[in-house]
């Protein structure tokens, strides 16, 4: 359901520029507008990034169509973009939101656990469900999540609610699929993968990734068509063309997704040390 910005809280770090704010739902969401300095193609490709992992059963933040108003935008000068020496202002509209897991006036929230926590988060196995989608989708960026202290079962299903409380990850920032505003499959041994090579510890083949594999290899035909119709105007701008053929090519990657895994094992540092030959 889509949302309307309240309160603006504050601008984020990183190249998209986004900002925090709350929605008339009561939610905090971290917002990156269509006007963004890395291109408007960011929204889309966030979009269907998120589609891609609901498929997939990959936690990851929930997204949302945010609108800012022209009240709302008037009220908070700061949200704007900033392109080398020039400041753009944001348009009102609809704009890309990915919800923030839990308030942050109340439950910190963290881009890095040292090893001894990390080793112990409630869905560690998720690092290897979520390069799947990685491969897939040709994340021209480093794997980026977030932790946080949470009730495991208000957020994981399945082999993970046995657990009452413990870190979660979830799975965001995905600007950068399909080479980000370039809509490029590419191919890399150290694309999308995380950097901590301890999430890849319990990998001893292929058959570690399934059954995230099976599903992105044998995907329905439908699946693409629908996340295609999902994606608004707004943000394409004329690209529905161009889109097309990213979603075609996408399709006939999904084949090539085992070889780019095991093509992972040999970038300058092989974070896989178990794998079986």
């Amino acid at each position: 359901m889509p949302v309307t910005a309240t309160h603006w809280i504050r601008k984020m770090r990183g190249g998209s520029q986004a900002h925090m704010i709350v929605a008339d739902d009561g939610h905090h969401y971290v917002v990156k507008v269509k006007q963004n300095a890395q291109h408007r193609r960011i929204l889309v490709n966030e979009w269907l990034a998120g589609h891609l992992l609901d498929y997939l059963k990959v936690p990851s933040a929930r997204m949302e169509m945010v609108k800012l108003t022209p009240e709302f935008l008037s009220a908070h000068p700061d949200i704007a973009v900033t392109v080398g020496s020039r400041i753009a202002q944001v348009e009102p509209g609809w704009h890309f939101g990915s919800q923030v897991p839990v308030d942050p006036n109340r439950f910190a929230i963290y881009d890095y656990l040292p090893d001894a926590l990390l080793r112990e988060i409630a869905n560690l196995r998720d690092f290897l469900a979520v390069l799947v989608f990685d491969k897939w989708a040709s994340n021209a960026d480093s794997r980026q999540c977030v932790f946080f202290r949470a009730k495991v079962k208000e957020y994981l299903s399945g082999e993970y609610s046995s657990k009452k409380v413990a870190f979660v990850a979830l799975m965001m920032d995905h600007g950068y699929v399909f080479g980000g505003p370039h809509w490029l499959l590419e191919d890399g041994p150290l694309t999308g993968l995380y950097s901590r090579p301890l999430v890849y510890e319990r990998v001893t083949g292929l058959d570690s990734f399934r059954p995230w594999l099976d599903m992105a290899v044998n995907a329905p035909d439908s699946l693409l068509d629908e996340i295609y119709r999902k994606v608004p105007e707004w943000w394409l701008n004329g690209d529905r063309e161009e889109l097309e053929r990213l979603l075609e090519r996408l399709w006939r990657r999904r084949p090539r997704i085992p070889y780019l895994i095991e093509d992972s094992r040999h970038g300058r540092v092989n974070l896989f040390p178990n794998w079986v030959s």
